[in-house]
């Protein structure tokens, strides 16, 4: 039985309508369009489906769309031109680009959270997400290159 709910993403509420088991990555994907959050493990393991929910990086995967109803949500699609998305370019900060917006959700919060992270608390953020093709030292490379401008 589906469900009518509302949802602020990326500072738009929107209506969608879902089952009590979809989770906010399903919702996202195949109820609103936006496939910037990938499906990975779907366990919480990999962080590919990374966005943040009230302005903390929050795997979508393990998040039901009916919990996340009067919860602030972004996306990749709702960074636009920001300086984190650019650092990934500059830095080559991707290779197959699966992981990559996952990542970038997940650096955008640690630069807004944690303006003057020490290399040990970067590191430990970064953990939270999975690159197989590893990508590790260039993503680094970039927030690191965003943190010392100051501007996400």
């Amino acid at each position: 039985m589906l469900q009518s709910i509302e949802l602020i993403i990326n500072n738009e509420k929107r209506r969608v309508h879902v089952r009590s088991a979809d989770t906010l990555l399903h919702a996202l994907r195949e109820k609103l369009g936006l496939t910037g959050a990938k499906p990975g493990c779907e366990n919480g393991d990999c962080g590919a489906c990374t966005v943040l929910y009230d302005r903390r990086p929050m795997k979508s995967c393990l998040v039901l769309a009916m919990e996340s109803e009067n919860h602030d949500i972004i996306t990749i699609e709702g960074l636009k031109q920001t300086s984190i998305q650019k650092a990934f370019i500059e830095e080559f900060a991707f290779q197959c680009g699966y992981c990559t917006s996952g990542f970038i959700m997940n650096c955008y919060a640690l630069a807004e959270q944690q303006p003057n992270p020490d290399e040990y608390q970067i590191k430990n953020w970064l953990q939270s997400n999975i690159c197989r093709c590893t990508g590790y030292e260039e993503i680094k490379h970039a927030i690191t290159k965003v943190l010392e401008q100051k501007n996400i």
